[in-house]
């Protein structure tokens, strides 16, 4: 065992001398950690002006950044819920060969066509809270929570001027009672929000049932984790994307067969997917959820809920309906890092087209268009026995 494991004293990152700038804060936390360490860490210096606020705001500690590719694909032709009709270009910050073509691709497919319908649902940000007995005996709290709704609605809502709650289920088990809230952020992702507001309310609850707190954050809310309930009933943004494509466009462009695609289809998304018990069944909407997500300033870890999207190819009368439903897009456009200086470059990149649409519900349809068109180029991809050439080809 080394006899020095476990003694080293915490570095001090956090007194800095008066009068700094975010770039120099950096810069002096780096150089405290590679003189501490003995380390090169040069290449994670940021000027002050790619850095913004994220010193204040998104990351303690700073001690610099690490630079993604960013790569652009499109113009993806899209018809939003609301009729309108735009042509939409994808920043893309992904670090894997082939992803950007791929979406390219697809985005060609689709807009050759006419491009993709899209449809959403409004859920909102939700935080569930769990309450316990004192005594540790078995209550119900249910009907209490609902006599008081108006009460705890009040002061969840008096937390901030941009929250709204929407609805309310309550689930008791084991003892327990979980109370999941599901809120209107505005324009923001609204997870902060939407916490300190389950807070507000926890607290009240607990006063008023004379039961304890155990958490608000209960996972019935599956933040950031899969769940068949966020699967079936949805968090965030609902996003469904369709196309119908034509068998001589997918010839020409995707070089395959209906019967091909459908053939693929039926293999990996029904019967693949079943045998893994897979929650969602989809191509790998993740990859352009993930791409697009940290274009933006998105909560990347949002993704692991992204990738619960479920894909359905069937047979048309000349080609193939191809459909997405991604029961869970988490998106703002205020707050997090959607200020960061290069991600809201990207944003306002995504959004260059002015709808009728809240701006996060347009980029929330945006990212399932984006989603249908890399599930499609896939798909054309592993018909074709092309996936692992094109990989080869740009990857290496």
């Amino acid at each position: 065992m080394n006899p020095g494991y476990g003694t080293m004293n915490p570095m001090d990152l956090r007194n800095l001398p008066s009068g700094l700038n975010a770039e120099q804060r950096c810069d002096e936390r780096r150089a405290r950690v590679e003189a501490e360490l003995g380390v090169d860490l040069s290449i994670l210096h940021t000027d002050d002006k790619h850095i913004g606020q994220a010193d204040e705001k998104n990351c303690e500690q700073m001690i610099g950044s690490v630079p993604l590719p960013v790569g652009i694909a499109g113009p993806l032709a899209i018809t939003f819920s609301s009729g309108e009709k735009a042509d939409v270009f994808l920043p893309l910050a992904t670090t894997e060969a082939a992803l950007v073509a791929s979406v390219s691709r697809g985005c060609k497919v689709l807009s050759t066509i006419g491009g993709v319908a899209v449809e959403s649902v409004y859920h909102g940000m939700s935080r569930s809270i769990v309450l316990k007995p004192k005594t540790g005996k078995g209550q119900s709290y249910t009907t209490t929570i609902k006599a008081t709704e108006a009460e705890w609605k009040k002061i969840g809502e008096e937390t901030s001027g941009h929250l709204k709650i929407l609805r309310y289920d309550v689930d008791e088990s084991d003892g327990y009672t979980f109370l999941t809230i599901f809120c209107d952020t505005s324009e923001a992702m609204g997870m902060n929000m939407t916490t300190i507001a389950a807070q507000a309310i926890g607290d009240f609850l607990a006063q008023e049932l004379d039961a304890d707190l155990i958490t608000i954050a209960a996972n019935v809310d599956s933040d950031k984790k899969p769940s068949k309930r966020t699967h079936d009933r949805g968090r965030g943004f609902e996003v469904t994307a369709s196309a119908v494509i034509p068998s001589s466009v997918i010839k020409e462009i995707l070089k395959t067969t209906p019967e091909h695609l459908l053939a693929v289809a039926d293999a990996k998304l029904r019967v693949g997917s079943e045998i893994a018990g897979a929650i969602g069944s989809n191509l790998h909407a993740a990859n352009v959820i993930a791409a697009l997500y940290l274009a933006t300033g998105q909560d990347a870890a949002h993704v692991v809920e992204g990738s619960l999207a479920d894909t359905n190819v069937s047979s048309a009368k000349d080609g193939i309906v191809m459909q997405t439903r991604l029961p869970a897009i988490l998106v703002g456009v205020r707050g997090g890092g959607t200020a960061l200086p290069a991600q809201n470059q990207c944003l306002s990149l995504m959004l260059r087209a002015k709808t009728s649409l809240r701006v996060p519900q347009q980029l929330a349809e945006t990212i399932g268009a984006a989603v249908l068109a890399g599930e499609l180029s896939l798909l054309a991809a592993q018909a074709t026995q092309t996936l692992a050439s094109s990989h080869k080809k740009l990857a290496r």
